[in-house]
């Protein structure tokens, strides 16, 4: 019983960090991205940095893709030995009498955010793989604002982003502030800490949204 209990506070514990590094990465991501609501100008310079520093491409991004397969895969796994450890089945356990409809479907919000980034790498990871690797294009640092604006004027995939942004919130309202308390930050800045990651998970995936709205009416 106690290797098994240290083994699922040490899962958990990676689960934390890996998610604590996702969150620092949607934070990047979204700041580079709402750069593009005032023009192509400075969304251009930070996409065409992102896009072709070496430090970016060989290093952080392939650590980017490994942290979000190992937060997903130990995701499930914690989920598989939660439901396992359960004395009765879940459809006569009562969850709700001490958990929040959050944490009891965190599996569930986070498969959508795991489709939607499936449509975001559809949409733009492997067209610029395509672009730089295998098509060898030529360099031109004025492409990526049009091939943005370009995917959404299709008014489906907007609803899309809608939808999944709606669920990344679901899933952060939770899970971002139980990253610190897995790490062991629950102390007398809990209350503090549980506010600010609840307003996060709620703007950043608005100004997101925002975007995606916003370059839909701004050519339509």
């Amino acid at each position: 019983m106690g290797g098994f209990l240290k083994s699922s506070i040490a899962k958990k514990f990676a689960m934390a960090l890996s998610g604590l590094f996702l969150v620092f990465f949607l934070l990047q991501h979204f700041t580079i991205n709402f750069t593009s609501v005032f023009g192509p100008g400075l969304f251009n310079q930070w996409s065409h940095f992102m896009g072709t520093n070496f430090f970016v491409q060989a290093l952080l991004q392939p650590i980017l893709i490994l942290g979000i397969i190992f937060h997903f895969v130990m995701g499930f796994i914690l989920e598989y030995h939660n439901r396992r450890a359960r004395p009765v089945k879940y459809k006569k356990f009562n969850g709700s009498a001490n958990t929040t409809w959050m944490s009891r479907n965190m599996i569930w919000t986070g498969l959508v955010v795991l489709a939607f980034l499936g449509l975001h790498f559809y949409d733009f990871w492997f067209p610029e793989i395509a672009h730089k690797y295998i098509e060898v294009n030529p360099d031109d640092p004025s492409r990526y604002y049009p091939e943005l604006v370009a995917k959404f004027q299709d008014p489906w995939r907007v609803i899309l982003y809608v939808i999944s942004f709606i669920f990344l919130s679901l899933h952060l309202t939770h899970g971002f502030s139980s990253s610190f308390q897995s790490v062991g930050w629950h102390s007398k800045n809990r209350e503090w800490i549980r506010k600010s990651t609840v307003a996060f998970s709620i703007i950043i995936p608005l100004g997101f949204i925002f975007i995606a709205v916003f370059h839909y009416f701004n050519n339509v």
